[in-house]
């Protein structure tokens, strides 16, 4: 099945330009035929092509109905992105298919990557998004300084997986269903010192993922599957 994406106006879906040439040139639609389309916000839609061009198409709202898969809970996660782009487009892709609200890409003092491509990393999450028939595109953020990240948080439950000794909860433990997670996940070398006692100043809770060292894509995926469990349980 393919999905478009599109802005809402009056009764009428637009579509991008990408997706108007996705919809165009390479599925070769045309005027009069039937498509799914979402908002990207949680609707889907039934419509009906009226305008088709390689520019925009545009299409007649037909009917809506509110995603049934809703999660009961909002999972944030923000990691440092990894030194190689498809390490981290990998995990970005798994995560939005298994359920994630936000993401955020974290500069640490051991991060081997301080730019990110944004709008790559967008498309790689509609696609994810369409391909597992997900009707929310969850929030993709710039990259930003570990510090000004953690001073701004504000979500109910945060928490910070890190390699360090000390007292840390098991997952398992905790309660995500109805509440708002954040959950940080460091580059290779991990997070300093320095950054998990700002974490910590911060009202963050360390969190183990495991016995295991893990690969930072992969503490991310694990995260998100587990939190998704574990909610379901």
């Amino acid at each position: 099945m393919n999905i478009f994406i599109a802005e809402i106006i009056d009764g009428f879906a637009i579509l991008n330009k990408e997706e108007s040439l996705h919809c165009a040139k390479v599925l070769r639609k045309r005027a009069g035929e039937k498509v799914k389309l979402i908002d990207g916000k949680g609707t889907f839609f039934d419509a009906e092509l009226i305008e088709v061009n390689e520019k925009q198409c545009k299409a007649k709202l037909i009917h809506s109905e509110r995603a049934s898969n809703q999660r009961d809970y909002f999972l944030h996660i923000a990691i440092s992105p990894t030194k190689q782009n498809e390490r981290i487009e990998w995990m970005l892709e798994k995560c939005v298919e298994i359920g994630i609200d936000e993401i955020t890409f974290l500069k640490c003092r051991n991060s081997e990557r301080t730019v990110i491509k944004t709008e790559r990393m967008k498309k790689i999450v509609e696609g994810a998004v369409k391909q597992s028939l997900q009707a929310v595109i969850p929030k993709l953020n710039e990259l930003i300084s570990f510090k000004d990240f953690v001073k701004a948080s504000s979500e109910e439950q945060k928490l910070i997986a890190h390699c360090d000794s000390g007292e840390k909860k098991i997952l398992k433990d905790l309660s995500f269903k109805n509440k708002r997670t954040l959950i940080l996940i460091g580059p290779e070398g991990d997070f300093d010192q320095e950054e998990i006692k700002l974490a910590m100043t911060n009202s963050f809770q360390a969190v183990s993922l495991g016995s295991t060292r893990l690969r930072t894509e992969t503490a991310g995926l694990y995260a998100c599957q587990s939190i998704s469990i574990l909610s379901s349980l």
